[in-house]
């Protein structure tokens, strides 16, 4: 007997999309036969903005970009001005943005992970994560005054040293990790119910994930061996030694498990940056009106979503001419669709969870 679809919407209400995404789901009894996500809740028209301001004070907006990820939305701007600019950024600094770039990779797969595993009934999986996020958080407010939107990276270098006892401390957040993940591995990863919910479940083949143009933990969980850090090193990324974890199916269950274990790679670099890092200054000499002089300049970096590019055109003058952000979540949330279709209202939650879309980047 055949049966008439019909359109339901999830959210921007739904606790699963966070209050700023609206997905039109047509079904076919409880089977998702399309998913249409609506966009633009957020939507603050960021690159306009930064083509008014100087580029100095384009920095704090892409803070609001990826605002689990800020201190790398910081430096993949940075450094593109810098690119612009011919501009040589002190040794220790460039030690303090990797150490800053993968603490904020770490917190912001916490915050994902937590987040999904809570949308699937695991509220004591989401509080020991965010637990451990909170050490993260704390450092950074040490460093710079925010918690969230840091500012703290600048063009030239970073705002200030790291104060007295920092190194220390974040010293004992690396030594501590393993037994976090422990934990993990025991709470979430070893539950048969979330492990139910993951494998299996909106596989994506690794040429449709390298055609839809998808990146970071989306591509890797896929199979396909992609990490700007390795394959385009930015500041001094190829110093360091760490793998690139890579999935087999391209399910849920891969999207998530290489996000922890990037979070185990990112403590590696860490832990080699901090044995490494030398004395120094932490600011190159930058004019105070900065003027790159007349071109373009496209730079990417790997931001918790993926591959996260900004372009920028100068003419010259004190503000950037042309100002635009390549945003992962917002490439990888049009695989929505085509991840949905043949599985159940109830996995749609999941397998948007396992997209790790931040709206602000989506929307900018």
């Amino acid at each position: 007997m055949q049966t008439q679809t019909y359109e339901l919407n999830m959210g921007p209400q739904h606790p699963s999309t966070h209050g700023v995404l609206r997905i039109i789901l047509e079904l076919d009894g409880e089977v998702v036969v399309k998913a249409t996500p609506v966009i633009g809740y957020l939507h603050r028209g960021i690159e306009k903005i930064c083509e008014g301001k100087t580029y100095g004070q384009t920095i704090p907006f892409t803070d609001r970009m990826d605002y689990m990820h800020s201190m790398n939305n910081n430096l993949g701007l940075c450094q593109a001005v810098e690119k612009l600019m011919g501009l040589e950024v002190p040794e220790r600094a460039e030690y303090i943005r990797v150490i800053m770039a993968e603490l904020s990779r770490i917190a912001s797969h916490m915050i994902y992970a937590g987040a999904l595993v809570n949308d699937l009934g695991g509220v004591t999986g989401f509080v020991f994560l965010i637990r451990d996020r909170e050490r993260i958080l704390e450092l950074f407010n040490k460093a710079c005054g925010a918690r969230m939107t840091f500012n703290y990276i600048r063009i030239g270098g970073v705002q200030q040293d790291v104060p007295e006892g920092w190194v220390e401390e974040c010293r004992r957040f690396v030594d501590d990790f393993p037994e976090m993940m422990h934990t993990y591995n025991g709470l979430i990863m070893g539950n048969e119910i979330f492990q139910a919910r993951m494998k299996d479940i909106a596989i994506l083949p690794p040429d449709r994930a390298v055609a839809m143009a998808a990146s970071g933990g989306v591509l890797r969980a896929s199979g396909v061996n992609y990490d700007v850090r390795k394959d385009d090193p930015y500041g001094i990324y190829d110093r360091f030694d760490f793998d690139v974890p890579l999935g087999t199916k391209g399910d849920n269950w891969d999207r998530f498990i290489v996000r922890m274990q990037e979070m185990e790679q990112s403590i590696r670099i860490i832990d080699q940056a901090l044995k490494q890092m030398p004395e120094g200054p932490v600011m190159a000499k930058v004019p105070k009106v900065i003027k790159p002089p007349v071109g373009e300049v496209y730079h990417h970096v790997e931001n918790s979503k993926g591959d996260l590019g900004y372009y920028v055109v100068s003419d010259g003058g004190m503000k950037p001419y042309r100002w635009h952000a390549r945003r992962p979540a917002m490439v990888n949330l049009q695989l929505l669709d085509e991840l949905c279709r043949g599985y159940k209202i109830a996995d749609v939650v999941a397998i948007l969870g396992t997209l790790d879309p931040v709206l602000g980047e989506v929307d900018c």
